[in-house]
């Protein structure tokens, strides 16, 4: 795929997001991409380190387990179908991204629960000025996911990178350290694995019902 080119600052949000909308994947697609370039010992992106190549294959290992096991309980399953909102979940990823894993499973059983939701996946370095308008805290940081009326086409709400459970760790850890280690983010993915998705399922279903 190739980068989105936009020549203009002007361009407004909706029209950005339009025009990526153009070129973007489902899940199943993009399921596809990541186990295709995990076989193929390669990764999203221009970059083909040796460490992304071995995070999308982590990656693709995660998101089959994830997509097996993620199961949501009756008052979420409830709380899913009785949104009656059209709009559409566009989310901005890598195939190397750690904390990408967890997420996207949640976020496409979720929209797989309601057909309102339409769920749409796009590459942040081939979409950087869509990016540039979503950052959080300054930093291109992902998975981020930008929460669209379909009707209007205006953005009603974000998420991302991580839960607000995770963010916390997140933080503290930094707050100590400085730095996130490999270490540390080795014992985060085991954090999400002992959470079961219910830290991400909480805050997508509290944008549901905003």
């Amino acid at each position: 795929m190739n980068t989105l080119q936009i020549d203009s600052m002007q361009t407004t949000n909706k029209e950005l997001i339009r025009l990526s909308l153009s070129s973007a994947l489902s899940y199943s697609e993009y399921r596809a991409l990541v186990e295709s370039l995990a076989k193929e010992g390669r990764t999203t992106g221009s970059e083909q380190t040796e460490a992304l190549v071995n995070y999308t294959r982590l990656n693709d290992r995660r998101m089959k387990r994830w997509d097996k096991t993620l199961k949501f309980d009756s008052g979420t399953v409830d709380t899913i179908a009785k949104f009656n909102k059209k709009v559409t979940w566009l989310v901005l990823t890598e195939s190397w991204c750690g904390d990408a894993s967890p997420s996207m499973p949640v976020m496409h059983k979720i929209a797989e629960l309601n057909p309102n939701i339409s769920f749409r996946i796009v590459l942040r370095d081939e979409n950087l000025e869509l990016m540039q308008r979503f950052l959080t805290h300054g930093a291109m940081s992902i998975p981020k996911l930008i929460v669209i009326d379909d009707l209007s086409g205006e953005v009603l709400d974000t998420w991302g990178p991580r839960s607000e459970a995770a963010t916390k760790l997140v933080e503290d850890y930094k707050a100590t350290h400085g730095v996130l280690t490999p270490e540390f983010k080795q014992e985060l993915q085991l954090w999400y694995n002992k959470d079961k998705g219910k830290s991400v399922v909480e805050d997508l279903t509290g944008l549901l019902l905003k």
